[in-house]
């Protein structure tokens, strides 16, 4: 049986942890990573309904969107439904993990799934976020690139957007003296030495430096390995906040509106005025997404779908766009599908049960 940090490992190797916002908590909140996993509940809240389902389902462990702890809890004593939820998961010895804003960030994300619901194409993230990316300058041996390539590709090197296996290689020659100590792979010690080398430059997410220079020292052939890691500044096209995408074919207003709640299967959609313009390009955010509506209006977007909005917001829209709250919970819901989708490409000995239970808070009569 797998155990919960298999189950955890998967999900941030889509989604990492470290993608999430400064103000979140997503990862293991209760239980252990060694626990085996008996089952899966997959839902959108934890909360004490769900933890609930889970005992009566049989499984140890639930995934949730939001999670259950935001701020730190300095007293457990069952006044709060946190502190209730919480209470109940340990007794119980339910883990309770979350994959919050990490998974609204990546692509193929949160949003994507949302796109997907309305049957958009060309998706890409609406606003990608810079300072995540990084540059490794290494040199090597002619003879050697294929394989240093191949060990830093393998290490998560080397892709951008939908390409993989990118660097860019010059070749020139390298010099180098190697003194008593060393133990040169070509050269003698005190004499010095010419290799014909490439320099070869690949990108990489940050968060993956340190296993793609382990590569690099196992692949490379040298006892002291030259490389240069810097930090870019590019955008990086996967992560970001938000999703933008077009519908096959131009939709008239009212005619979207409508699509839009029979696809997302709402109750109700608050939105501005209408322009008297064609529907296609289509702007994304689950949950609150507010801040995104200077990027939605930037890229020509004719609708921004998102939550949360307050009253003063929607004028922001003016006349740019219209500007539609379809509800958090409704816009965020599809996400328990999201999970049990990639969840079930790999774990097939273990049940991942999608919770039945509507945590929405908010009625509407």
């Amino acid at each position: 049986m797998p155990k919960i940090r298999d189950i955890t490992n998967y999900l941030e190797h889509w989604a990492p942890v470290t993608y999430q916002e400064s103000y979140d908590n997503a990862g293991l909140i209760t239980g252990s990573p060694e626990w085996e996993v008996k089952g899966v509940l997959i839902s959108l809240d934890a909360t004490e309904a769900v933890v609930e389902e889970a005992i009566n389902q049989s499984c140890n462990l639930v995934i949730a969107h939001h999670p259950i702890v935001f701020k730190g809890l300095k007293k457990l004593t069952g006044a709060t439904y946190v502190e209730r939820t919480v209470l109940k998961a340990i007794k119980n010895d339910i883990a309770i993990y979350a994959i919050h804003t990490n998974l609204d960030n990546v692509k193929g994300g949160v949003n994507f799934k949302i796109a997907q619901k309305l049957g958009l194409e060309k998706v890409r993230i609406l606003s990608p976020k810079k300072q995540l990316l990084q540059k490794l300058v290494t040199f090597i041996p002619v003879e050697n690139t294929t394989q240093v390539l191949n060990a830093l590709y393998e290490a998560g090197a080397g892709n951008i957007g939908n390409y993989s296996g990118c660097s860019f290689r010059t070749a020139g020659t390298g010099t180098f003296t190697p003194n008593e100590e060393a133990n040169p792979h070509i050269g003698n010690q005190h004499k010095p030495e010419e290799v014909q080398e490439e320099r070869v430059e690949v990108i990489m997410p940050a968060y993956l430096s340190g296993r793609v220079l382990a590569a690099l020292r196992q692949a490379h052939p040298y006892e002291e390995v030259a490389y240069y890691l810097s930090s870019l500044e590019n955008a990086y096209q996967d992560v970001g906040s938000g999703a933008i995408g077009e519908l096959p074919q131009p939709m008239e207003e009212k005619a979207f509106l409508s699509y839009l709640k029979t696809q997302m299967q709402l109750n109700c959609i608050k939105y501005t005025s209408l322009r008297n313009k064609p529907i296609q390009k289509i702007a994304i955010c689950g949950g609150a997404g507010i801040f995104l509506l200077p990027d939605a209006i930037r890229q020509n977007a004719d609708v921004f779908i998102t939550a949360d909005v307050k009253y003063h917001e929607f004028f922001d829209a003016d006349a740019k766009i219209i500007l539609a709250d379809i509800g958090h919970y409704e816009s965020e819901v599809f996400t328990k599908e999201l999970i049990h989708t990639y969840l079930s490409q790999k774990f097939t000995n273990i049940a991942l049960i999608l919770s039945k239970i509507i945590t929405n808070p908010i009625f509407y009569l």
